[in-house]
């Protein structure tokens, strides 16, 4: 390995060549999920080479497989480093001086971090856990690690032979629970279990020492479930503290979305500080600035609201000087990155359609740097240049350089070759007349095609507090919809994100009223658009609350579509309300527990299926503890006892969205023969 690592490292500074072939076709289903995925890029401390995760799929063995790359900053072909053949190297992070790259791998069975020397030789492993890692982030110094992952609460170590779980009364298989939250998007609750962050020193590139749990006196996840990660996690610039998001575990769970950041010392000494404590909303994203001079993170300020306003705070550590930085800028955070110089910070937030990089000073004004596209992950250079991630509804994520002065240049092309291969979409973006009179935007996502008329999708985004905009996705994907012969036609209604949170809040206990009618406009200003997009020839799809809306537009607007695709959609509001897990959302978003709302059949799908007849095709994981797939269940049986045409596909083994490679492909080939069924017909 260290010869042929030496060899390639050699090499960096060559450019790839992508061979572009002289014929393209359509994107298929097996594309999509074919495609590789970059993610988790890192940057050494000099600035000068970029690591990254790659995962490329094994269709036939139905699973990804995850390889560690380097790749030089100016550009150049990508080094495969640590690779096991069948094993996964994932999460990497480079020592502060540069000499070693650390990562997660399961070659010894489980998921434990191993160190490799950036130069060649055979990669080390650096811990010996009962349990494994889900995740790690190294001191400044480099001279300590913070591993987090799922650990009983009364084990003292990072991993014990009991996980904890006290619902096991015995003698029998059954589990008892005393409160709510038994289980979690696609899992049961393992009470007594919880995503738990200890430190350790590290000797020689291996972590030595029983460790130091970071949750003395608090119950709960950090980071938080199910998607927290390492952006919940900081360390103190001085190395003697970390600084983290979590929820506390309790009767109030359910129904909290209180995130407080907590500081511990890592020697074990004092007591654990919690940092935010009069704010009862969220407040995660801790990001200490490099001089230590300042602590940023991102706050909510209403409690039970999961989609309110992320406002940038900043304190200045020596006076205690609390700002608001963002409160004047009415867009949410979804990142902070500070420069290197710690004059501004990068964040990146929805802005119509899109995800840019902003900059912001430390008086809070701010400054878009990039265009078009979903930004992933931010990286500054201390002459002022930014490494990003970045996609898009035309490609998936590669990384990009943006130097001093704002010229773009893109780093990496692990897809290059297999999307040169694939037709490009045409995409157009307009704006109409909503709801109230609001302006509200769409996307129409086309083939490239000299048809004279094209079948719609009329594709509803979920959330709801979301957007469809100009991002790649490997679930619900326009670019793979329009390949097949479509108009994919998407609208932000009323509820939508990037448009400021008046606009974001105004779902709020209207589901089905100016979204509905921000859907009718947006519809007919496409085919008024674009003289190719035929709007009397439509099918719509939706998934979450888009499917919510499937079952709404079956009711309420039954003479708008040929046929429908309903991907987990709620259908009964009362059910929903006592049988999803996370019940600050259905709270909030509908005023209130169910016997408690004013008027809590007002929007409620169930009421309205006298007037169903459109043909509906119906899907759902059952792994899906979000919106139980009983709610399907319950569409499909009504949809066959009004003996409207009718489908029903489940998948035993997945949760809310469809993540298994054969399972996604099955998923898009019986969407698109039922909508060939009911479009492609009418084209005659």
């Amino acid at each position: 390995m260290t010869k042929h690592l030496t060899k390639s490292l050699a090499a960096l500074a060559l450019s790839a060549a992508i061979v572009t072939p002289a014929f393209s076709r359509p994107m298929t289903e097996t594309d999509l999920a074919t495609l590789k995925r970059l993610g988790a890029p890192t940057l050494s401390s000099d600035g000068k080479m970029i690591a990254y995760q790659l995962r490329e799929t094994d269709l036939k063995a139905n699973k990804g497989r995850l390889d560690l790359y380097l790749v030089p900053v100016s550009g150049g072909e990508p080094v495969k480093i640590a690779s096991k053949p069948d094993k996964n190297e994932h999460s990497p992070a480079f020592s502060p001086d540069g000499k070693f790259l650390y990562y997660l791998s399961d070659e010894s069975g489980s998921d434990q971090l191993w160190r490799v020397a950036i130069a060649g030789g055979e990669p080390a492993r650096a811990s010996d856990f009962k349990a494994d890692i889900a995740g790690f982030k190294l001191s400044r110094d480099g001279s300590k690690v913070a591993v987090w992952g799922d650990i009983a609460k009364d084990c003292a170590s990072f991993g014990c032979d009991d996980d904890g779980d006290t619902s096991k009364a015995g003698p029998g298989t059954g589990r008892e629970y005393d409160a709510l939250f038994v289980r979690h998007w696609s899992s049961w609750e393992t009470p007594g279990n919880y995503s738990r962050l200890f430190a350790f020193g590290l000797t020689d590139g291996k972590i030595a020492g029983d460790g130091v749990a970071m949750d003395r006196g608090l119950t709960g996840d950090t980071p938080s479930k199910p998607f927290g990660g390492g952006e919940e996690i900081a360390w103190s610039p001085s190395g003697k503290g970390l600084i983290f998001a979590a929820r506390k575990a309790d009767k109030d769970e359910p129904r909290s979305t209180n995130l407080d950041l907590y500081g511990a010392d890592v020697a074990g000494k004092e007591p654990l500080l919690n940092f935010t404590e009069e704010n009862a909303a969220t407040d995660n994203l801790p990001a200490p600035s490099p001089d230590g001079k300042y602590l940023a993170w991102a706050a909510m300020a209403r409690p039970g609201y999961e989609s309110d306003r992320m406002v940038v705070q900043l304190v200045e550590m020596a006076t205690g000087e609390h700002t608001a930085l963002t409160e004047k800028w009415d867009r949410s955070v979804g990142s902070i990155t500070w420069a290197p110089d710690s004059k501004s910070l990068y964040v990146t937030a929805g802005e119509r359609l899109d995800t840019p990089v902003f900059n912001i000073d430390l008086k809070g004004k701010v400054e878009r740097l990039t265009g078009e596209g979903r930004v992933t992950a931010v990286m500054p250079l201390a002459d002022g240049s930014l490494i990003y991630g970045l996609n898009s509804l035309q490609a998936p994520t590669e990384l990009f350089r943006r130097d001093n002065k704002g010229k773009v240049t893109q780093i990496t092309n692990v897809n290059g070759a297999a999307l040169a291969e694939i037709d490009k979409v045409d995409i157009k973006r307009f704006s109409f007349t909503g709801a109230n009179g609001d302006k509200v935007w769409g996307q129409i996502i086309k083939p490239l095609t000299r048809a004279a008329k094209l079948p719609v999708l009329f594709v509803v985004h979920g959330g709801p507090q979301g957007s469809f905009g100009n991002s790649w996705s490997f679930r619900w994907n326009p670019k793979v919809m329009a390949s097949q012969g479509y108009a994919a036609v998407t609208v932000d209604f009323h509820g939508s994100t990037g448009y400021g949170q008046a606009f974001t809040d105004s779902i709020n206990k209207d589901w089905g009223g100016k979204p509905l009618e921000d859907l009718k406009l947006g519809l007919a200003a496409a085919g008024k658009i674009d003289a190719q997009t035929d709007v009397t020839n439509a099918c719509a799809l939706g998934a979450s609350y888009g499917g919510y809306m499937m079952n709404w537009i079956s009711g309420k607007w039954n003479d708008g579509f040929k046929c429908l695709v309903n991907h987990a959609g709620l259908f009964d509001l009362r059910s929903f309300a006592l049988s999803t897990e996370e019940l600050w959302f259905d709270q909030w978003d509908h005023g209130g527990a169910w016997w408690d709302r004013a008027e809590p059949e007002k929007w409620n799908p169930i009421n309205h299926i006298a007037n169903w007849k459109t043909p509906t095709l119906v899907i759902h994981g059952e792994k899906d503890f979000r919106i139980p797939y009983t709610q399907s269940l319950m569409v499909f049986t009504t949809l066959q006892e009004k003996k409207i045409p009718s489908k029903l596909l489940i998948f035993p083994d997945e949760n809310h969205w469809i993540l298994k490679a054969q399972n996604s492909i099955q998923w898009h080939q019986t969407v698109f023969e039922w909508l060939a069924t009911h479009l492609k017909e009418g084209e005659k």
